[in-house]
């Protein structure tokens, strides 16, 4: 089933979620609909509080724009460790932010994770580059945070211009 995705600037957005304490078929069925959710966006990963669930899970895919691939991963309770060197993340985009407004945030080239998988397997493993950003972008959700945080004021005024003329624009069309 395809969830809803929060958009910015809903207040629920800035939700720092709780622990995952076990998997269920509840737990099971909404990563399924995540991933359904996300590969219909189209994304790479969706953390659970963009759908409005408010709880330290999210799903991702690097390959997702690849049909012919995948690679799925789920990811609860993920605790990572930044290292490496600082890198931009080009273009950077987010299901949450509208208009498809993506721009260059710095983030870390490597990230040590901690998780727990569906089965609730521990996942120890070192991520680099592009995954390592994806996780961190994920994570972030978790926190409360969105990319567009990361924003210097400049860059973060010009966003908010932005936004607030496309949900002006929005508000006239209904």
């Amino acid at each position: 089933m395809l969830l809803p995705i929060l958009t910015y600037p809903d207040p629920r957005l800035k939700t720092v979620c709780k622990p995952v304490e076990g998997v269920d078929d509840d737990l099971r069925k909404l990563v399924s609909d995540m991933f359904e959710t996300m590969y219909a966006a189209p994304g790479v990963g969706l953390a659970a509080p963009q759908v409005g669930h408010f709880i330290r899970l999210l799903v991702m895919d690097p390959v997702a724009s690849n049909p012919e691939i995948k690679n799925p991963k789920v990811l609860i309770n993920p605790v990572l460790e930044l290292s490496g060197d600082e890198i931009v993340s080009k273009s950077e985009g987010c299901l949450s932010v509208p208009m498809g407004y993506r721009a260059d945030v710095t983030r870390r080239s490597h990230v040590h994770l901690i998780a727990r998988d569906l089965e609730w397997n521990l996942i120890d493993e070192q991520l680099d580059d592009y995954i390592a950003i994806i996780v961190q972008h994920e994570t972030d959700h978790l926190d409360g945070v969105l990319f567009i945080d990361h924003l210097s004021r400049f860059t973060r005024s010009f966003f908010e211009r932005r936004v607030n003329k496309w949900l002006k624009k929005k508000v006239n069309q209904q």
